[in-house]
């Protein structure tokens, strides 16, 4: 027991404060880290988008689609705050889908923009697909706004 550290109280707190301060700033770079993710050229998919892209294919050589176009417009929804239509879908029933791709993980803010557009926008039918990992089976989870 003769190697224990030993530190005052002052020194204590310095180090839980510092380890404290270390945390916040571990969280910040994460969300900066991911928010950079989605900072892509315009008309450039990333790689979710691609996927659904494929799997809109898919289901345009089955006959469920006509067509689909990506980022075809952007919708205002107040002042400073649009939002921008990943996939416009023409089904074959002749409906007209707004489809809004997400990699697992929707931010407060980007469920917010959905929700509101869905509202801004009740002719078209509004989709959120979330990409489902390769450990659940793969595909996509539909959810209808």
């Amino acid at each position: 027991m003769t190697n224990m550290l030993r530190w005052t109280e002052a020194q204590l707190a310095a180090r839980q404060a510092n380890l404290a301060a270390e945390k916040v700033l571990r969280a910040d770079a994460a969300i900066k880290r991911f928010q950079a993710l989605g900072r892509l050229p315009k008309g450039k998919m990333n790689k979710t988008e691609e996927a659904y892209s494929r799997h809109l294919d898919q289901r345009k050589h089955q006959g469920d689609v006509i067509d689909w176009k990506f980022h075809p417009m952007r919708i205002r929804l107040a002042d400073n705050t649009f939002y921008e239509v990943d996939f416009l879908v023409l089904h074959s029933d002749m409906r007209i889908a707004i489809h809004e791709t997400k990699g697992g993980f929707t931010t407060d803010k980007g469920q917010m923009k959905i929700k509101v557009c869905a509202e801004v926008l009740p002719w078209f039918e509004m989709i959120k697909a979330t990409k489902l990992p390769a450990k659940l089976g793969g595909g996509w989870k539909l959810e209808e706004f």
